[in-house]
């Protein structure tokens, strides 16, 4: 294995945003369910930073805020310094300070942060983004494709820098016609993959065998998406599954899944990006 990229989902399912659309919207973990999560990601962590059987890349996808707690910032920083991590990279509303990024190597930590209007000031989350980009740390930004965030997104790409990349993510359940459509692909070129579900069924993905999800029990799945177990990562027995496979789901709606579909040509796309979303040359 010359390079193996995790995506890690721990027990975390509270945010501090309550999006009507998201069914974490608001949610509060108790103080059992965080030191749980924390135990979780440090056994992680401790794990990717012992890794030798090659490169690493690691994007957290929690289901709540994962930055708003210091043990992910922690685990952002200490594996952004790790020799064989290629790219360490977290979903995030960036409602947390920014200062913790300084101790972090900008040439391997990025962000994925999502812009919420509605739930943050705009000069707020601008600001945020303004520091992100003093500090030097990749990043892209985006935009749930609501029908009442076209405005705020215009906005927010009005004022972005250039060479930041503003990424619209398909609302789900949403059938949009030609003309809301070529709205969105002003802002976002590349919005015509988010717009419809991939065929996946039986195509070739990178899943399950350069790319794997892996829950905070240390379970391994293909992908967030695929759940028949492939073994554990604490334990191994994970390595023996690791192979090419089709995709045994019919349709691949979700970015971060069928960003791996080699049937898409998001890799030649994205680059050393593909994990912050970040097309290349931007």
């Amino acid at each position: 294995m010359n390079h193996l990229t995790v995506l890690y989902r721990g027990p975390l399912a509270s945010c501090d945003y309550d999006c009507p659309y998201c069914p974490f919207a608001k949610r509060r973990d108790s103080p059992e369910q965080l030191r749980a999560d924390r135990a979780a990601l440090e056994r992680f962590t401790a794990w990717a930073a012992d890794y030798r059987e090659g490169g690493l890349s690691v994007l957290f996808t929690p289901w709540g805020e994962g930055l708003v707690r210091s043990w992910y910032r922690r685990a952002m920083v200490d594996l952004s310094h790790a020799p064989h991590v290629r790219r360490v990279a977290i979903q995030t509303n960036l409602s947390c300070r920014t200062d913790w990024l300084a101790d972090a190597d900008p040439d391997s930590l990025a962000l994925w942060v999502t812009y919420h209007p509605g739930q943050v000031d705009h000069r707020r989350f601008l600001d945020r983004c303004r520091e992100l980009t003093a500090l030097g740390i990749r990043h892209s930004v985006g935009v749930v494709g609501e029908p009442d965030h076209l405005e705020p997104a215009r906005r927010l790409r009005a004022e972005l820098p250039a060479g930041t990349y503003l990424w619209i993510n398909a609302a789900d359940g949403r059938d949009y016609t030609d003309a809301e459509a070529a709205r969105w692909t002003e802002l976002d070129p590349l919005f015509h993959y988010s717009r419809h579900p991939h065929p996946s069924g039986g195509r070739a993905c990178r899943t399950g065998g350069t790319v794997v999800s892996v829950d905070g029990e240390g379970t391994v799945r293909r992908c967030h998406f695929v759940r028949p177990p492939l073994g554990n990562l604490y334990d191994g027995s994970y390595r023996a599954e690791l192979r090419p496979r089709p995709c045994p789901l019919p349709v691949c709606d979700c970015h971060i899944g069928y960003v791996h579909l080699e049937t898409l040509p998001l890799y030649d796309v994205f680059t050393d990006g593909v994990l912050e979303r970040i097309p290349y040359g931007m």
